[in-house]
Parts: C-alpha cells; structure tokens; sequence
C-alpha cells in the first residue's frame, strides 16, 4: 500500500487504528529478548512469530502496523559494533511486515529511535555514552536511508524524549523524504512536572516545542502512561495543531523483558481513548504491554 489513503484520512480528519505494542508481543509469545538488543534479532531468529504478531494486528483491524525497526537503532548497535547490520536487519523486518499486509489496505511503517544500550534490569537508557553530533546525524541518516531502501510507507519516529537526539534523528527521517510522524513519550519528575522519558534535563514543553517545528505529518503521545497522556496532549497542542495520535504504554520494563502486571484492560483503555480524542486526537493505538485485544476493541469503539 501506498501512503495516500493514510494522507487522505488525515486531511480529512477521520480515525486512524494503530496496532499495538510489537516488541512485547513478540516477547509474550515466547520469544526470548536479549540484553543487549532487545527485540531486534528476533526478525533473524523467530521471523514467523514477527510476522504473526503483524498479521494479528491487521485481523483485529488496525490501519497501520510498524515493522519491528525500533531496536535497531544506530546509537545503540554502534555503541555494540554492529551498525553494519542495521539495514539488513531492518530490511528483513519491514518484508516481514510487508508479507503479513499483503492483499491488505494497511499501510506499513518503519520505526526509528534513539534508543542507547539499557542499564540492566531497568527500563533507563544508559546515558553515559555521548556522540558528537555530526556522528550522530551520520548515524541517523543511515538508518532512516535504509528504511526507505526497505520499502516502508512513512517514518515512525518512536520514543522521542530529549532535544538534541531526537531533533537530530528526525531531521535525518525528513531528510528522506518520506512522511514521518513523531512519536514523544514523557513521565513525570520528583515534581511532578512533565519530561521526556528518562530526561530529567529536558522538559516536555521544551521537547514539543521544538520538534513540532520541524512539520511532520503527525505528532503523537506514545509510550507514556495513560495516566499522564491527557496532560501531555495538553502540551502537545500549546505547539501543534496538525493531526495528533496517543498510543500509550502499560506495565512496566525490567531489562530485556516486559512486565505485563498490571496492564490496562481493552475497556478502560477505550474509555480513556474516548476523552483523549476530545482534547482533539483522531489517531489511536498502544505501544508496549498493549496487545492484539485492546487494539480489537479501540477498532470497535472508533470505527
């Protein structure tokens, strides 16, 4: 599929269906998850379970599914002196997304983070590493030109939570021309203000501000507590009035694993989706711990 149907929607300010959560699906269905890269080498160890979790999605009636790219991002397989492997590894992960949405209306997208290595049994990034930045636009710019190479319909700019990488990262993604669509993801500080994921030196205001500035197609609140969703789109829409999505995470990350206690059932999900699309959302869809059933039900509710 191409991205014109997704383009069009937009414009015209219908809803949108996300899938979910696809590394914690791939994990919930046996698949082990490594220290070092988390979900990235299951598309070369357990493809037919990657695209399963794709095909699962596509049944239950999400729009758009995400290939399984997130993990493999430049600054963590450079810190682990694998860069080399990132297009061939992203290219398996986006055919795979591409078989399951064969014959199908779903657009495919690839994701890009800047995720570093994890401190272990944690859900922190490992902070201490430092890239200059012309490496690190160097760094992006190959992951998002390979993307593109693989066949993706847009850029999914994932887990954005600070203003130097993710500034860098997606100006690397519209360098490519494709359309990218920006996803923030924030918590709460000792004060209970908002930052980005794991910034405590970079509010979310500051993150919004300029990242909206660089005009994607869509800006969204993902991998961020439901709890907090609301008043990060509150946030959100002080510096964009484009199309908005939440697709928000639950449970809890103990590196390499994805704890699922506690997870939001489908129906409070759906509730909460319902009040997030009066503050002016029209894109819907979880990240992490977010499965196959709650993506069944948010179709139900906004189709």
């Amino acid at each position: 599929m191409s991205y014109a149907p997704i383009k069009a929607k937009l414009a015209r300010g219908e809803t949108i269906i996300l899938d979910g959560g696809t590394g914690t699906d791939i994990q919930n269905r046996g698949v082990p998850m490594s220290e070092g890269t988390w979900c990235a080498d299951a598309n070369l160890t357990h493809p037919d379970v990657v695209r399963a979790v794709h095909a699962d999605y596509i049944k239950v009636g999400a729009d758009i599914i995400t290939a399984n790219t997130f993990a493999t991002s430049p600054l963590l397989f450079s810190a682990i002196g694998r860069m080399d492997e990132v297009p061939r590894i992203d290219a398996i992960a986006v055919a795979l997304a591409r078989e399951a949405a064969a014959g199908t209306a779903v657009a495919v997208a690839g994701s890009m983070s800047t995720m570093r290595p994890m401190q272990a049994g944690s859900d922190r990034n490992n902070l201490a590493q430092e890239w200059p930045e012309q490496e690190a636009r160097a760094l992006f710019r190959r992951k998002a030109q390979g993307l593109k190479d693989a066949g993706c319909d847009f850029i999914m700019m994932e887990l954005l939570r600070d203003t130097d990488y993710a500034v860098w990262a997606t100006e690397a993604a519209l360098e490519t021309g494709l359309p990218v669509w920006i996803g923030v993801s924030a918590e709460r500080d000792k004060g209970g203000n908002l930052q980005g994921w794991g910034r405590d030196d970079c509010k979310l205001d500051d993150i919004i501000r300029k990242l909206a500035a660089l005009k994607p197609d869509v800006m969204c609140i993902m991998h961020t507590s439901p709890n907090d969703t609301a008043d990060a789109i509150a946030v959100l829409r002080k510096h964009w009035t484009g199309p908005i999505g939440t697709y928000p995470e639950s449970g809890y990350f103990k590196a390499p694993d994805w704890s699922f206690e506690n997870v939001i059932a489908a129906g409070p999900l759906v509730d909460m989706s319902r009040a997030w699309q009066a503050q002016g959302t029209t894109i819907f869809g979880g990240c992490c711990g977010i499965g196959p059933e709650h993506i069944r039900e948010l179709k139900k509710a906004f189709a």
